[in-house]
């Protein structure tokens, strides 16, 4: 359960994330090859902060991740090429909604209710930002916190919302991260975002005929 897991390292953070979000945008080539898995990882866009990880530093968090019972090793229906499963829902005892909150604030940084609310659409629809809040409060009130809202920025109108499956933050230093997002800025990183994914499909179709 949540109160027993150890913080995540970034990375293997990253990977948990890449596994939610993959699952539910690209289901037919999920469970995910360390291939496909590094280039999630390496994403360019809907990712903060961009990594530009090795294969062998992924390879070497999922193991770490599947001594934790957070990940899970599967042949899929090819048999021939290993893949990775997440096992994140069930091991930390989450509500459903809450998983992709979560996955959304691992890969994108700290943000308000209402970028949640946009940036999970295509994962979970929630019918508000006020059903995106309940589900934060609830994980920040946990015995072990896995959310804490930060500070409000100078000029903002919502506070932000930041993960803490790494550990505590720096809640002074957060005031000084991440810049206002814009409408145009948003449609061009959604438009970004599925582009990689096809991308991300196609690399699993190869990778299935391996």
């Amino acid at each position: 359960m949540t109160e027993t897991q150890p913080d995540l390292s970034p990375i293997e953070a990253r990977i948990l994330g890449v596994l939610i979000e993959k699952e539910r945008t690209t289901p037919d080539v999920y469970p995910l090859t360390v291939n496909s898995l590094t280039a999630g990882c390496n994403q360019k866009t809907s990712r903060d902060p961009v990594m530009h990880l090795a294969e062998a530093e992924v390879q070497a968090a999922l193991e770490a991740l599947r001594g934790r019972n957070l990940v899970l090793e599967t042949y899929g229906a090819s048999g021939r090429v290993l893949r990775y499963a997440h096992n994140f829902t069930r091991t930390y005892g989450l509500p459903g909604p809450a998983v992709p909150l979560l996955a959304v604030l691992i890969l994108r940084g700290p943000q308000t209710a209402s970028e949640l609310r946009a940036h999970c659409e295509r994962l979970h629809g929630f019918a508000d930002a006020s059903a995106v809040e309940g589900y934060l409060e609830e994980l920040a009130e946990r015995p072990r916190p896995l959310a804490v809202k930060l500070p409000r920025q100078p000029g903002a109108r919502e506070q932000r919302w930041t993960h803490l499956l790494c550990g505590p933050v720096d809640l002074t230093a957060s005031l000084a991260n991440a810049a206002p997002a814009h409408g145009l800025e948003a449609r061009v990183a959604a438009l970004e975002n599925e582009v990689a994914e096809l991308r991300q499909k196609l690399q699993g179709l190869l990778d299935g005929q391996a």
